[in-house]
């Protein structure tokens, strides 16, 4: 079976070099990228309580198969958005928002070894849900986007939820929305090249995050796509030892760092007020 998907790959390949642009594949379900030799072995996560995956939410927003054109070759763009190429992505799913406090929390009450002051120490940074009191999440902020998550957290998470973090590629096609070429993850195209406080949490212009799903959507119905919080990714940064990819920009974020190809880092213990995450299945 790997063998012929293998060989429908690569036909497909030599279909689109006709076309004169290399096209990168990138198949989320049966990878036949190589992991980087560089990357050390993670830490066995605790195995959780639950027996069996348990979906959290159905509200999410199915993202289609196809090519789209990942990173930046405008003027503002740093190098490691360069150059400008074609990705194959196949089809999957992504939560509509950011991972909010009052889901984590259900998180926590079926996994006691991720609640704060238990989890093990080499999961995360010692600001592991920093701004929660015990087991309980900032007053009023149940529909905020959880933060001081590491990526360890979020991943444990994800798996508990039965999905995924999402792929550094599957996104940036997500937050494009079907737009080519733009800046912003923005519904209209004519509006895609600019931000400003009405399309997002971002600039420190409100000083913390703001409930989900307050501000418009993209072109493929998914909030917060730019601002309110960074979002953990699955991959490596660019085969950089102990580091993991960061999306999107935070509430504290300049508009640069906003733009659908911004690519941030961090090593997966961190956490921080402005980083969370959403899944994938």
């Amino acid at each position: 079976m790997k063998i012929f998907v293998v060989l429908v790959l690569l036909m497909g390949l030599v279909m689109l070099a006709g076309c004169g642009e290399e096209v990168e594949i990138i198949d989320t379900v049966d990878t036949i990228m190589d992991t980087p030799t560089t990357v050390p072995p993670e830490p066995q996560l605790p195995v959780t309580t639950q027996p069996n995956p348990v979906v959290v939410s159905g509200n999410m927003v199915r993202i289609p198969a196809g090519t789209f054109r990942m990173g930046s070759n405008d003027p503002e763009a740093f190098i490691d958005e360069q150059p400008v190429r074609s990705v194959y992505v196949n089809a999957f799913s992504m939560d509509r928002y950011e991972v909010t406090n009052a889901e984590y929390k259900r998180f926590l009450d079926a996994n006691l070894q991720w609640q704060k002051g238990r989890v093990q120490a080499r999961y995360h940074d010692g600001d592991y849900l920093k701004n929660w009191v015990g087991n309980s999440y900032p007053s009023g902020e149940g529909n905020h986007p959880v933060v001081y998550v590491s990526w360890y957290a979020a991943r444990a998470y994800a798996s508990w939820a039965g999905k995924r973090l999402p792929t550094e590629a599957e996104w940036e096609k997500a937050a494009r929305g079907g737009l080519v070429d733009r800046k912003y993850p923005r519904r209209n195209s004519t509006d895609a090249d600019s931000i400003d406080a009405s399309s997002a949490n971002y600039g420190n212009g409100i000083g913390g995050t703001t409930a989900v799903g307050r501000y418009p959507t993209n072109g493929y119905g998914l909030s917060d796509m730019a601002g309110n919080v960074w979002e953990w990714c699955s991959d490596v940064y660019d085969n950089i030892e102990n580091s993991r990819v960061l999306r999107g920009g935070s509430w504290s974020s300049h508009a640069l760092d906003a733009r659908v190809s911004f690519r941030g880092a961090d090593i997966p213990i961190f956490t921080s007020d402005d980083v969370g995450f959403r899944c994938v299945r």
